[in-house]
């Protein structure tokens, strides 16, 4: 087992260079205790996300780490130039010395994707070309492609990645039905949904796997993303659990509010009792958390786990407090499971 953490960075009432520098700190605690990757979410126009500039984010936390990978979950491709994408991979890869996780797709906003003047419907087209051109790019010298909203003609590409041919690829999947295609394409795979829901997507993700003459022991990272709160007793870790949740939803909604609309395609209410119950939060002292984190790995048949230590108006030193109780009483046991 190998764990991760997801940030959306979501605003938590601290001033913005605070917000930063407090996040920053984090890393440099995540980097410490030997957490894989710190991945970040890219959001626009709303309190859910901001750093909506992922790469500059991820540019400061490779200098003020020496382990830790770091990568967008994931840059939403519709929203930039593939070709000036490509180049600021190249940059963060170098940069933190090939520790670089790129995650790539649409977004999963709408309402984001309009505010920049494109059109919603055609984000998944743009999406996937975008996504052909960035390959091409980070592989090839000399740039030459011809599509429907991207064309190149003998574009010369100095920049290239660290890690060869490209940085590891990460993809958000929550429809069981894109597995074949995730593992046809050896994505790493993250989902949001409760631990019965993903089952159905990592077994299919190693079936295909195995289909297509694979080794399982050299399987991608197929992971889930929860909310975590660590304190000394479970309900310490409930009561801030619970007020740091309902400042998250409030961001998480945020966009959707102002037009009077719910959030498709997701299983976060604002109840957090049925989140809880529903596996997508992880609250109580470590022994709780230990057993809670190990139930659900097996259940969902995960090899990797994304943990959230920070999330709405959670204080510095309560996500620290999460992140150390993590790792003297809940890390070192886990890590012995099989994946």
């Amino acid at each position: 087992m190998k764990f991760g953490v997801f940030d959306h960075l979501d605003a938590s009432g601290a001033p913005l260079a605070e917000f930063y520098e407090n996040r920053l700190r984090l890393a440099e605690a995540y980097d410490r205790i030997g957490i894989h990757a710190l991945h970040v979410a890219e959001h626009h126009a709303t309190p859910l996300g901001m750093a909506p500039s992922p790469s500059v984010f991820l540019a400061s936390v490779a200098q003020r780490t020496k382990r830790l990978r770091l990568g967008p979950l994931v840059y939403t491709l519709a929203l930039y130039h593939p070709l000036r994408l490509a180049d600021e991979i190249c940059m963060l890869d170098q940069l933190s010395g090939g520790r670089f996780e790129l995650g790539v797709g649409r977004g999963v906003s709408p309402i984001e994707i309009e505010y920049f003047g494109f059109d919603p419907a055609k984000s998944q087209a743009m999406y996937l070309e975008a996504y052909q051109v960035i390959l091409q790019a980070l592989r090839e010298r000399t740039l030459n492609f011809e599509g429907d909203y991207y064309r190149f003609k003998e574009v010369p590409n100095p920049l290239t990645p660290l890690q060869k041919p490209h940085p590891p690829i990460w993809y958000g999947l929550s429809n069981p039905e894109s597995a074949e295609f995730a593992a046809a394409n050896r994505f790493n795979v993250v989902s949001n949904a409760a631990p019965k829901a993903v089952r159905v997507i990592t077994d299919r993700y190693r079936a295909a796997w195995q289909k297509n003459g694979n080794d399982l022991a050299r399987i991608p990272f197929i992971g889930m993303a929860r909310h975590v709160v660590i304190a000394h007793s479970d309900a310490e870790a409930m009561k801030v659990a619970r007020r740091a949740y309902a400042r998250w939803w409030e961001s998480f909604n945020y966009l959707w509010a102002l037009r009077g609309l719910k959030p498709p395609f997701t299983t976060y209410t604002a109840d957090f009792d049925a989140v809880l119950a529903n596996g997508q939060a992880i609250v109580g002292a470590p022994d709780t958390v230990r057993e809670t984190i190990a139930a659900q790995v097996t259940e969902a048949g995960l090899n990797y786990m994304l943990l959230r230590f920070a999330f709405g108006d959670l204080t510095l030193e309560e996500s620290m407090q999460s992140v150390h109780l993590f790792a003297n009483s809940v890390q070192p046991a886990l890590e012995e499971i099989p994946a």
